[in-house]
């Protein structure tokens, strides 16, 4: 049988202009959080949120996801180099030897950086706006995964975070960044079940958002995405050296706090669901503590 394997040659930089580069990766970042905010502004529309609470969410939302990302990157993958050259974690330009500054662009983002700083934010955001943190969370889990299908799809176009070599007839030959055979395309098996995901927990708010307000949707969100992350990663390549005599790789390690935290969102929101706790809405919410304060 011959096989027909893909051959991967696609230039992840768009344009340079002056320097300064243009690449797949950040339309895809930035592409995702619109989309994902187009999404919400229907779940918002829905439950009669105002608006400009999303606004509020989208703002803290992209700023917690792309610090965390990043901090997270550089703390779980490079502490060393980091650690020594802090002011890289944030800004876009790296040090050269001869003193002078380069930019180089974020290079390295981490989705469990991300999902700890999504988390950050929604805790300020809900301080911020009086709403409830736990249904806030759920409403981010229905997206959460929409987002890693565009960051996935980013990753191939960069041609990063590749898959160990294979002879599967749908693997990739990233000639961009390996040129040692093909190899599995791990971005794709994560952007596949991240789209899945997404529909499922579109379907699940359809049918059950009125029951499941409950930290349901959240637990299973990041129990599925974090499953679905901690199995292929048997397939990736490892991404720094001291992964290499590692039983589990760190993206494997970093998954299993989340599958935990996952699933006992899970089990409490069912505990609360079966215990018959209804949520309230949003708009219902703002006019009791109205009556409460015209009473007072």
């Amino acid at each position: 049988m011959v096989l027909s394997y893909i051959t991967w040659d696609v230039d992840p930089e768009i344009v340079n202009i002056f320097g300064i580069s243009l690449r797949y990766y950040g339309i895809f970042f930035v592409g995702g959080l619109l989309t994902c905010i187009y999404v919400l502004k229907t779940v918002f529309q829905r439950e009669g949120i105002p608006l400009e609470h999303l606004e509020k969410l989208a703002i803290y939302g992209a700023l917690g996801v792309f610090i965390g990302a990043r901090i997270g990157h550089c703390l779980f993958y490079e502490p060393v180099y980091y650690l020594t050259h802090i002011g890289e974690m944030l800004l876009p330009f790296s040090k050269m030897p001869d003193g002078s500054f380069k930019y180089v662009g974020y290079q390295g983002l981490a989705s469990h950086g991300g999902g700890i700083g999504l988390i950050t934010a929604i805790i300020i955001y809900s301080r911020k706006t009086k709403e409830s943190a736990l249904k806030t969370v759920d409403i981010m889990g229905i997206v959460a995964p929409l987002q890693g299908v565009f960051i996935r799809t980013a990753n191939l176009l960069n041609s990063e975070i590749v898959g160990k070599q294979t002879d599967v007839p749908w693997a990739f030959i990233f000639e961009q960044s390996v040129y040692d055979g093909p190899r599995h395309p791990t971005q794709l098996y994560e952007a596949i079940c991240y789209l899945v995901f997404f529909g499922f927990l579109l379907l699940m708010f359809r049918k059950k958002w009125a029951k499941f307000q409950t930290g349901i949707f959240f637990g299973t969100s990041i129990t599925l995405i974090f499953v679905a992350r901690f199995f292929i990663e048997f397939f990736k390549e490892i991404q720094v050296d001291y992964e290499r005599n590692m039983t589990l790789d760190m993206g494997q390690i970093l998954s299993i706090p989340f599958i935990l935290t996952g699933i006992s969102f899970i089990v409490w929101g069912i505990y609360r669901t079966n215990k018959g706790f209804v949520p309230v809405p949003t708009h219902q919410r703002s006019k009791r503590r109205e009556k409460r304060r015209q009473k007072k």
